[in-house]
């Protein structure tokens, strides 16, 4: 038996409508973009709530970005609508659309102060001197740069200027922010504090964030709802535990987290049928070698044939007696490194509920399961 401890048993599945209850602050009607033979955008439907948090995830190329700057009007579409608080937008140039835009290279002036870079709109707008200034130092009050607004922007760290110009982005109080991969630039450490400084803000401030990301971990962390791109099309929406738990396609399976798939022979072997199927590496646990498993369950025999120790969680590669692969990942509870990389070569037996191993059918994840599961 391998003496690594089980992942603690997960809490109930959450079952989460996808359903948008609040008028729709921004809505795509059958919306195309072609770009001479390329297909950029091939005909989205989609309705963003009012107030809500909502993510754009998918790779390179996928359409995400594209679709935000039709939104924002830096694109017009081939086809369809765009819609903001019911109101057709889809060829109007940026400046008569009530967004905001805040994009990865931050685009702030160099010659100006922190404070001449939030105030920058405003001036535009003729806004007087006094409320720009009271304005200005309720922006950078909600961005936490108090003070340094007469800093110009070399002066700064990466994280800051990347605050300064979400205050410029909102304080002309846009209905829609759109945020362009923000926080592309900056190290790790840094990204994940502003994932909870942007979630804060939006609360703060009630306006509709739309945020364009390839990394599934910003999405799931930040987002109310999100939908997953691929080739130009949404393979998904729904709010993050939904899309996790339940992926509607392979696609959203691969992409959105790891996910382990069983087909042939070893499928036959394991699960006694025939097809494809998808499981999460953190649903599998290690059990007894001469353990039997549950009804419920679901077991395999291999070896562990690679173990990638990443601080908190070990990774571990298996190759299955019945001819596949699978990645288990285990938390670090009570292992040390020494312990998880000394795995590596044994013979273990793998577990999991029935329920967790999802068929896939065409591209599609089918949907029957029982209600909870």
């Amino acid at each position: 038996m391998l003496s690594v401890p089980a992942v603690a048993p997960a809490g109930p599945d959450v079952d989460q409508s996808s359903a948008v209850a609040a008028p729709a602050a921004v809505r795509l009607e059958g919306v195309r973009k072609v770009f001479g033979e390329v297909e950029a955008v091939a005909g989205i439907d989609l309705d963003i709530a009012e107030g809500e948090f909502f993510s754009m995830l998918g790779p390179s190329g996928s359409g995400k970005t594209t679709t935000l700057r039709m939104i924002a009007g830096f694109e017009l579409p081939t086809a369809g609508r765009i819609l903001l608080d019911g109101e057709d937008v889809s060829q109007r140039p940026p400046f008569e659309r009530d967004v905001n835009t805040v994009f990865q290279d931050y685009a702030l002036f160099p010659h100006m102060t922190v404070g001449d870079n939030v105030a920058y709109g405003l001036m535009i707008r003729k806004v007087p001197k006094d409320e720009r200034r009271a304005r200005v130092a309720d922006a950078l009050r909600m961005v936490r740069l108090e003070g340094l607004d007469g800093r110009k922007p070399s002066q700064l760290s990466g994280g800051q200027r990347q605050r300064v110009a979400l205050a410029r982005a909102l304080i002309n109080r846009p209905k829609v922010l759109l945020l362009d991969e923000p926080l592309g630039a900056l190290d790790l450490k840094l990204r994940e504090e502003m994932q909870i400084e942007l979630k804060r803000i939006q609360q703060e401030v009630g306006i509709t964030f739309i945020y364009v990301t390839h990394d599934q971990e910003e999405a799931l962390t930040m987002s109310d709802r999100l939908a997953v791109f691929n080739r130009g099309r949404i393979e998904q929406v729904g709010a993050p535990a939904e899309v996790y738990e339940r992926p509607a396609t392979a696609f959203v399976a691969g992409f959105v987290g790891t996910s382990n798939l069983l087909s042939g022979d070893a499928a036959r072997a394991i699960l006694g049928e025939d097809g494809l199927f998808t499981i999460r590496p953190e649903k599998i646990h290690f059990a007894d070698l001469d353990e039997r498993p549950e009804p419920d369950e679901v077991s395999a025999l291999g070896r562990v044939a690679e173990v990638v120790y990443i601080g908190p969680d070990t990774r571990y590669i298996v190759a299955l007696d019945a001819g596949a692969e699978l990645v288990v990942t285990q938390q670090n509870l009570h292992t040390s490194s020494s312990e998880a990389l000394a795995a590596r070569g044994r013979s273990v037996r793998l577990s999991w509920k029935r329920r967790h191993c999802r068929p896939v059918a065409d591209g599609r994840i089918r949907m029957e399961e029982e209600p909870g599961t």
